[in-house]
């Protein structure tokens, strides 16, 4: 597995690196390809927050927990990231078909534009889109947190589509069409 560490508001520790990568370490067991784990502590209003994120094979998992001691911080992040693999893998298992999380992930090409001048751009993301189907994108959208998810719908030609939250609690598909 590979390690990347960030701290916030802490000085770098080498026990405390050494006591995560030997925890995080252990989830390597639930994954058949190498796993990339991005750590990072912070400490804020008196109390140590560590957050965890997982990368294995275009799925991620991420915990983030806040408690009175650094190390109990990590011990708690690990078991929620346990306890997302072991959920999504059960979920996956039952619902679709074998071999989900194996799969090869293609890369998808962002082209650049030089009309963004007019715009304000604060951060720039590049991501890796999957085939997966629109059940699985909602499940990788709320493993990860976030309020929607673009990915290569695979029930319908590879399409370019996103899922999202919608504010009633359903979700939405938006799927792009030939014109």
């Amino acid at each position: 597995m590979k390690f990347t560490f960030t701290e916030k508001k802490l000085e770098p520790n080498a026990e405390l690196h050494a006591y995560a990568e030997k925890k995080i370490g252990k989830l390597d067991r639930f994954f058949s390809q190498e796993s990339e784990a991005f750590v990072t502590f912070g400490y804020e209003r008196g109390r140590y927050r560590a957050e965890v994120t997982l990368k294995n094979n275009g799925m991620f998992y991420r915990a983030n927990e806040l408690t009175g001691d650094m190390f109990a911080s990590v011990d708690s992040a690990v078991a929620g990231i346990e306890r997302q693999i072991r959920k999504n893998k059960t979920k996956l298992a039952k619902r679709l078909r074998e071999g989900a999380l194996e799969r090869e992930i293609r890369p998808f090409p962002i082209p650049d534009d030089e009309e963004t001048e007019a715009f304000d751009i604060v951060r720039t993301k590049r991501i890796s889109i999957k085939p997966m189907t629109p059940q699985e994108a909602i499940l990788q959208m709320n493993l990860l947190e976030h309020e929607f998810f673009a990915f290569l719908n695979e029930e319908d030609d590879d399409s370019f589509s996103v899922v999202y939250r919608r504010k009633n609690g359903g979700y939405g598909l938006i799927s792009s069409s030939d014109v």
